[in-house]
């Protein structure tokens, strides 16, 4: 009879025990693989969240500055010895050492006019890139597509009392209102916008910009590596980071990873208890049958080996099922941890492999001493109980 056989004849005599064994490392491994993956989906859809948070790196003009102050008092500053941002120079962006990790350059000139008597700020911009910036833009309309089109912030819209369809003169210039932001509670409610060369050419800036923004968010973005090759690109501006949104979702999620890790540590040695438990109960309920076969010549190695084929198979059964169970919980729970309701599941291959060699090797770890210990049976002793 061969080792292999001798091993599922046993299994199938103790149902009962080897399914409780299979129901509890299955469970154990369920629990590591939906906490795995549930961090995966997460972190990949904080990811495609990330980029409807706006940029991430902002670009402004060099200047020295000096803040005047007499008897304690604040007098204001003065600001001198100012350097331009050429428009051309943004080029040299797209060949930093990371510029694969750059998803949008958004060029911008501002500059105050008037308008029907009202003192606004006009902002040029170039619109792909300033909407594929802020996604959380709603536009009452359509965004501007030509030179001679506006897009009002929701204040402006009010302050000037025109809306979408409406025209405003600047500079005896007529420019057509086609689209009005809903309200986004930040400055870009009481700024009119204009295409980018049109606002360069009123305000007297061709070729300039008054600064720049980045988007280059994703989770494993080098930002402070990333500020700093821009800095060496364009040494006539100040280039810095804005992080503290990203920070805080990558805080977050580093600390549900940590929780998850130790949450699989506790399961990992739970399971290695149950296991070993298991098998060495069965052992000592075995005592007669080891003792038969180690009277009929069955070495130390032959029992070591029939011990832990039972623990292979019950392991390998339960990491499948775990696996798929893990996942079924994943995908249950994913809509309500998320940032968004249509995050998707990760199926990870590696996930698959690791639950079921981590359930093989749990099996057969825990079962080495019960498996050692069975081999080490005198075989007179056990005859006795016969």
């Amino acid at each position: 009879m061969k080792l292999h056989t001798i091993s599922i004849n046993n299994l199938k005599r103790r149902k009962a025990k080897m399914a409780f064994l299979t129901i509890g490392l299955t469970v154990g491994i369920a629990t590591i693989v939906t906490l795995v993956t549930l961090t995966s989906s997460m972190s990949s859809d904080i990811e495609r969240k990330m980029d409807e948070f706006g940029a991430n790196i902002l670009i402004t003009p060099q200047n020295n500055g000096l803040s005047m102050n007499y008897g304690g008092i604040s007098l204001g500053g003065v600001t001198f010895d100012q350097r331009d941002i050429l428009e051309v120079d943004l080029a040299k962006i797209r060949t930093i050492a990371n510029n694969k990790n750059i998803s949008a350059v958004a060029p911008k000139v501002l500059g105050g006019i008037q308008i029907g008597g009202h003192n606004v700020l006009l902002v040029g911009v170039n619109f792909d890139n300033e909407l594929k910036i802020k996604q959380w833009w709603k536009i009452f309309g359509e965004a501007p597509t030509r030179g001679n089109e506006l897009l009002l912030g929701s204040d402006a819209s009010k302050v000037l009392n025109v809306g979408s369809g409406d025209s405003v003169t600047i500079k005896n210039e007529v420019f057509k209102v086609v689209g009005v932001l809903e309200q986004t509670g930040s400055q870009d409610d009481a700024l009119v916008f204009v295409n980018l060369l049109k606002a360069q050419k009123i305000l007297g800036k061709e070729g300039k910009i008054t600064l720049a923004e980045v988007a280059a968010l994703c989770s494993g973005c080098p930002i402070g590596d990333m500020v700093t090759q821009i800095a060496e690109k364009l040494p006539d501006a100040k280039v810095a980071a804005i992080q503290q949104v990203v920070e805080g979702r990558l805080k977050a999620l580093d600390q549900f990873k940590r929780f998850s890790y130790a949450m699989a540590g506790v399961v990992i040695f739970i399971g290695s208890l149950i296991v070993f438990v298991t098998m060495m109960g069965s052992v000592n309920e075995r005592t007669t049958e080891i003792g038969v076969f180690r009277a009929i010549g069955f070495r130390k190695s032959h029992i070591m080996r029939i011990i832990l084929l039972e623990a292979a198979m019950v392991s390998l059964l339960a990491g499948f099922l775990g696996y798929v169970v893990g996942m079924g919980g994943a995908k249950l729970a994913l809509p309500f941890m998320a940032e968004s309701k249509n995050a998707l599941l990760i199926w990870n291959s590696t996930v698959a492999f690791g639950s079921v060699g981590l359930a093989l090797a749990l099996g057969v770890l825990a079962s080495l001493y019960p498996a050692l210990h069975a081999s080490k049976m005198d075989p007179i002793e056990s005859l006795r109980a016969l």
